[in-house]
C-alpha cells in the first residue's frame, strides 16, 4: 500500500509542518502522519506568533526558507515591534493572529508543497533494524516504510489533561493522546521525563466590559515577519489589558486543595517563565495584582484567549474568581483552563543536527525535546526536516552556530545542557544577542538556506542588495560633509550641542539624541539618500550606534570559533583523564561532544577541564 518514503514526520503541529515543508521543498518524499487531519497547524494555546527572542526565532525561520513567518503574516490580526524603548538588540516583532486562519492557511501552504503525502492515523511505535530506524508502525497495524523519521508529538505522548480533582488522557482538549512510542523509544534505550504545561479558560467576548481595562492597540505603522512579498493588514484589532486583585487571589486560594499541581497529582515540571495563576499567587505571595491580557482569537469569533490565567483549578474556581477580575464580572466561559502533562526526552541524547545518538536517521523536534512555545517547535521542525533530508541524500548535516541565530543557541542549549523543565527562548540566552537581531535576520541565514536550496535565489538577490546598499550607503554618510547651518537647527530641537564647524554626516548618527530620520530632514542629507531603501536605512543607523558593541562581539565569536575548530572523537575516552573532575568526565563521556567549544558548554564542564583536554590533546 506504501511506497518507500523519503521522511516520514510524525506530528502535524508547529515542528511538524515546518519538518515537512522543509523535507519536502529540498526533494524528498514526505509523509506527514497525524491523529487528526483537521487541526494540522493547530494554536493551542494563545493565538499568538512571535515576542522577546521568539519574534527573532521567526524572522530566522522565514530567512532559511521556511513558512511560519509567511503563515503568520497571511493571518495577522495586530503587530506589534516589543521592546521599542531599548536597544535594537531586543526588538522583538509579534503578531496576534486569527487561529482559525492560521490552522487552514498552514494546511493549504502544505497541500500545495509538492512531496507532501497526508495519513490520519496514530502512530504506535517504530521500525528499527541494526540500529536504524526504517519506518513506522500505526494502530491498525501498517507499516510505513522510510528512509528518515522525524518525531515531533507535542504534548500528546500519554498526554494527561487535568482539571481539579479529575483527570482523563488527552494530548489536547477534545483529542486523545498518542500510546506505544514512549515505551518503544524506552525499550531502546532512550530515557524519558515527564513535563507539564497549562492554558487558560476562552470566555465569551459579548459577555466582557472593556471599558473597564486598557485598549491596547497594534502599531500605527504595522511591519511583518516574511521577508517575501506578504500584505500587512489596513486594520487591525485591539487587545486589552486588565488586572487581577486581592479578592481574586483569596478566590482561587479557595480551590488550593482541588489544584492537581499543589497536592502531586501532577509530577512534571512545568515552564518556570510562564506560570499559571496559582503558581503565581503562591510564589509571588508580596503582589496583589497580576496583568491579564485579553486577547481575540480572530477576525469573525466572539472567542477571547484571557493571557495570564492559566490554570488547573476546578472549574468551579475559576470561573469564580475570574468573574472578580474588572471588565469580566459577567463573564461566561467557553472552556475552562487546565493542565497537561506528557512525556518528553532529554535532549542530551541528540545530535547538533537533532538526530538521535542511539538509533540512526531519528530525529527529535519540539516537545518531546523540552521545549516550549510554537516558535521554539517550529525552529527545531525546520532544522530537523532539513537535516533529515540531507541525511537521505548523504550530504553534511545543516548545523547553525551559537552566532549564527537563535536557533543555534536553543539547539546548542538543548543537547549541551539538557533541560528538567520547559525550555523557552529569552534574548539573556544568547551570548551574542547585538549580532542576532531581528533585522538582520535575512543577511545571516538566507544566504545558507540558498546553498542547501531552501531559499530561492530572488530571495538571495534581495538579501545581496539590501547588504550592497547598506555598505554603500555607509560611504556616502562618512564622505559627506555637513555645515553648520544644514543641521544646527536639528541639533538644537534635539537637544544636542550645535556643530562649530563641518562634519562628516556619519558622526553626526553617533549622538544618541539622533536617529537617521531626524538627520534626512536637512535637505543636504536627504538628497543623499533618497533613492535607498529602508530596509538598507536601518541596517545604516543601527551599525551607528552599535558599531564598537558589534565589533567586539564579533571578536568573542572569533575567539570561541577556535575552540569549535579543534575536534574530538565520539568515542574519546575522557575517563581515562583522571586529571578531569568527576563530572566533567561524566558529563563528557554522555553528550560525547564534538569538538572543543561544544565541550567548553556544557553544564558542569569547567574552564580547567578544557585546559586539562587542551594539554591532553597537545595544544
Amino acid at each position: 500500500m506504501f511506497k518507500e518514503y523519503d521522511v516520514i514526520v510524525v506530528g502535524g503541529g508547529h515542528a511538524g509542518c515546518e519538518a515537512a515543508a522543509a523535507a519536502a521543498n529540498l526533494g524528498s518524499k514526505v509523509l506527514l502522519a497525524t491523529m487528526n487531519m483537521q487541526v494540522i497547524g493547530q494554536m493551542s494555546c494563545n493565538p499568538a506568533m512571535g515576542g522577546v527572542a521568539k519574534g527573532q526565532i521567526v524572522r530566522e525561520i522565514d530567512a532559511l526558507g521556511g513558512y511560519s513567518g509567511i503563515v503568520s503574516d497571511r493571518s495577522m490580526i495586530q503587530f506589534r515591534m516589543l521592546n521599542r524603548s531599548k536597544g535594537q538588540a531586543m526588538w522583538s516583532p509579534r503578531t496576534q493572529n486569527d487561529r482559525m486562519m492560521f490552522a487552514a492557511e498552514w494546511r493549504n501552504m502544505l497541500e500545495q508543497t509538492p512531496n507532501i503525502d497526508f495519513w490520519q492515523e496514530m502512530v504506535t511505535g517504530l521500525l528499527v533494524k541494526d540500529g536504524r530506524v526504517v519506518g513506522v508502525k500505526t494502530g491498525l497495524g501498517l507499516e510505513i516504510p522510510s528512509k528518515t523519521v522525524v518525531l515531533t508529538n507535542g504534548t500528546f505522548l500519554n498526554g494527561l489533561i487535568h482539571i481539579g480533582d479529575k483527570n482523563f488522557g488527552g494530548g489536547r482538549a477534545g483529542e486523545r493522546a498518542a500510546t506505544g512510542i514512549t515505551a518503544e523509544l524506552q525499550a531502546l534505550g532512550f530515557e524519558s521525563g515527564r513535563m507539564k504545561t497549562g492554558t487558560p479558560p476562552r470566555v465569551d467576548g459579548r459577555s466582557l466590559d472593556f471599558s473597564k481595562m486598557e485598549e491596547q492597540e497594534g502599531d500605527p505603522s504595522p511591519s511583518k515577519f516574511s521577508y517575501t512579498d506578504t500584505s500587512i493588514p489596513e486594520v487591525q484589532r485591539a487587545c486589552w489589558i486588565t488586572y487581577t486583585n486581592p479578592e481574586v487571589h483569596e478566590a482561587l486560594k479557595n480551590g488550593f486543595d482541588r489544584s492537581p499541581m499543589f497536592n502531586g497529582r501532577i509530577q512534571g515540571l512545568g515552564p518556570r517563565y510562564c506560570p499559571s495563576i496559582e503558581d503565581k499567587i503562591d510564589r509571588f505571595a508580596q503582589r496583589d495584582r497580576h496583568q491579564i491580557f485579553v486577547e481575540p482569537e480572530g477576525w469573525n469569533t466572539v472567542e477571547i484567549y484571557v493571557n495570564g490565567f492559566s490554570t488547573s483549578l476546578p472549574e468551579d474556581v475559576q470561573y469564580d474568581a475570574m468573574r472578580k477580575i474588572p471588565g469580566f464580572e459577567n463573564a461566561k466561559m467557553f472552556r475552562p483552563g487546565y493542565a497537561i502533562e506528557y512525556d518528553y526526552f532529554p535532549p542530551v541524547q541528540l545530535k547538533h543536527s537533532l538526530e538521535t545518538k542511539l538509533v540512526e536517521n531519528l530525529f527529535f523536534a519540539g516537545q518531546i525535546n523540552g521545549t516550549t512555545g510554537y516558535e521554539e517547535a517550529a525552529c527545531q521542525g525546520l532544522m530537523a526536516g532539513i537535516n533529515a533530508h540531507q541525511k537521505v541524500v548523504e550530504e553534511e548535516a545543516v548545523v547553525l552556530s551559537r552566532a549564527d541565530a537563535y536557533i543555534g543557541v536553543l539547539i546548542d542549549d538543548l543537547i549541551n545542557k539538557g533541560t528538567k523543565e520547559p525550555y523557552r527562548m529569552f534574548t539573556s540566552r544568547a551570548e551574542y544577542r547585538i549580532l542576532l537581531r531581528q533585522d538582520n535576520a535575512d543577511l545571516r541565514l538566507t544566504p545558507i538556506g540558498h546553498r542547501i536550496g531552501l531559499a530561492n535565489d530572488e530571495r538571495l538577490e534581495k538579501v545581496n542588495r539590501k547588504r550592497n546598499e547598506t555598505d554603500e550607503m555607509m560611504k556616502i554618510l562618512k564622505k559627506l560633509s555637513v555645515k553648520p547651518e544644514d543641521v544646527n537647527g536639528i541639533l538644537a530641537e534635539k537637544g544636542t550641542h550645535p556643530l562649530k564647524q563641518g562634519v562628516k554626516a556619519f558622526s553626526l548618527l553617533l549622538r544618541p539624541q539622533l536617529d537617521l530620520s531626524d538627520l534626512e530632514r536637512s535637505p543636504i542629507i536627504h538628497e543623499a539618500l533618497k533613492n535607498f531603501t529602508d530596509d538598507a536605512k536601518e541596517q545604516v543607523a543601527i551599525h551607528a550606534k552599535y558599531d564598537s558593541y558589534i565589533e567586539k562581539e564579533q571578536e568573542m565569536v572569533e575567539k570561541m570559533s577556535r575552540l569549535e575548530n579543534f575536534k574530538l572523537h565520539s568515542d574519546f575516552n575522557y575517563r581515562a583523564i583522571s586529571s578531569l573532575s568527576a563530572e566533567a568526565r561524566d558529563k563528557l563521556s554522555t553528550v560525547k561532544p564534538t569538538t572543543l567549544g561544544q565541550a567548553s558548554r556544557i553544564s558542569g564542564v569547567s574552564p580547567a577541564d578544557i585546559t586539562v583536554l587542551m594539554v591532553h590533546l597537545g595544544r
